[in-house]
């Protein structure tokens, strides 16, 4: 009878394995399943995974996907938030500025989605400056449009980043109606919202993180492809409310682009929070870590989200 036992135990274990792969495969969702717009082709260009010490990365990205997390459906409320990992634009901090966040925001009964967006490198992309926005649009219009299905309000859709993923969330939130791909429909890219944590706003040299100006516009880029990606004077009337965290000890970001982001916003008098923490450092994700007042933003962001009626 034991050895009965476990035999039908390891054929659960074995089914359980299984149904999950199939989840898992069923939960990622390709951008663009007909062909990536900008890019050219490069065999010896393959995606790879690693980590460290510090955290789990992946990079060289040519095929951009969604990882879909629904919200439990007893919590779901209707709100989804597309997550955007940073990296310096070299990679991306999949983990603990990704999956784990999206499993925070369920939660919350937040439907979330981590975007993996295409780093730019012109070895892959006619234009790399426009690679990651180009992402970052159609995985706005794919959720969108795909709301009644997955049980999301079409008005509660907001972008979240961090570090240079704070670049792109940005970028949507002030660039969502530039023209960088054709498009075959009218659904809006523009966020609902933006969470943007120690987040990358500006390429202009005082107070970019300058290897992420490099690795988006190159080495010497021109002063109106500077101002243009310079997200901070960008901001118009129509620029989704923000949520904003950095801390004053930052040492890659400087603490300027946060700071530069929410005044722009307060001038069009769009709902801005702001919030500095005397430490900190850099890539502290959702700082569950520590014991710093920088952990305890994640209660800040949820007081945030509900006084916008975006969580109960």
């Amino acid at each position: 009878m034991k050895v009965v036992t476990f035999k039908l135990n390891l054929i659960i274990v074995a089914l359980i394995f299984s149904f999950s792969a199939a989840t898992a495969q069923t939960n990622v969702i390709k951008l663009w399943p007909n062909g990536v717009p900008n890019s050219k082709p490069d065999p010896s260009y393959k995606a790879q995974i690693g980590s460290n010490q510090y955290f789990t990365w992946e990079k060289n990205i040519s095929d951009p996907t969604l990882d879909y997390y629904p919200a439990p459906a007893d919590k779901a409320n209707g709100t989804a938030v597309i997550i955007c990992p940073g990296g310096g634009y070299s990679l991306l901090a999949i983990k603990h500025e990704g999956s784990q966040v999206a499993e925070w925001m369920n939660t919350l009964g937040i439907t979330a989605f981590v975007l993996k967006y295409r780093l730019p490198d012109s070895a892959i992309m006619v234009d790399k400056t426009i690679g990651p926005l180009q992402d970052a649009q159609r995985a706005m219009r794919i959720v969108r449009s795909h709301a009644k299905q997955w049980n999301i309000d079409p008005h509660k859709i907001g972008i979240m980043g961090f570090s240079a993923g704070g670049h792109v969330a940005s970028t949507l939130s002030t660039h969502y109606n530039q023209k960088v791909y054709k498009m075959k429909d009218s659904v809006s890219a523009r966020p609902d919202f933006s969470l943007l944590i120690y987040p990358v706003i500006s390429m202009r040299e005082k107070i970019t993180h300058m290897g992420s100006r490099i690795n988006l516009l190159g080495e010497h880029p021109d002063s109106a492809l500077v101002q243009l990606y310079s997200n901070e004077l960008q901001v118009n009337q129509n620029t989704p409310p923000a949520f904003l965290v950095q801390s004053l000890d930052d040492n890659v970001v400087p603490v300027q682009n946060s700071i530069d982001y929410a005044l722009a916003l307060t001038k069009y008098k769009i709902p801005c929070e702001l919030h500095l923490y005397e430490r900190g450092g850099h890539g502290f994700g959702l700082a569950n870590w520590t014991h710093d007042t920088e952990s305890s933003w994640p209660q800040a962001c949820i007081r945030w989200l509900r006084m916008h009626g975006l969580v109960k």
